[in-house]
């Protein structure tokens, strides 16, 4: 028989992105925090796999939506999806 268990996503939308992390991947390593180019992320008070902190977004305007935070977090805990303009 097969059991399927429910992921916890925290979606945050932004202006040019919507940050997705999984708390039960994240080890709170930091990485993504420290490899940021527009130091967009912060801790957040959701704990992680370990019981240490997870990331969130500062703010919806800094983000640049470049997924460096995705690419070098060791635990595809973040995932970075893209927005587009509406047309005016």
């Amino acid at each position: 028989m097969t059991k399927t268990i429910a992921m916890e996503v925290l979606s945050t939308p932004m202006e040019k992105a919507v940050f997705h992390i999984f708390p039960a991947y994240c080890k709170g390593c930091g990485l993504c925090k420290e490899k940021c180019p527009s130091d967009t992320l912060m801790w957040s008070e959701k704990l992680g796999v370990y019981g240490t902190p997870t990331v969130k977004p500062k703010d919806e305007d800094s983000c640049i939506a470049c997924k460096i935070c995705e690419m070098v977090c060791p635990d595809a805990a973040i995932f970075i999806e893209k927005t587009r303009k509406k047309p005016e």
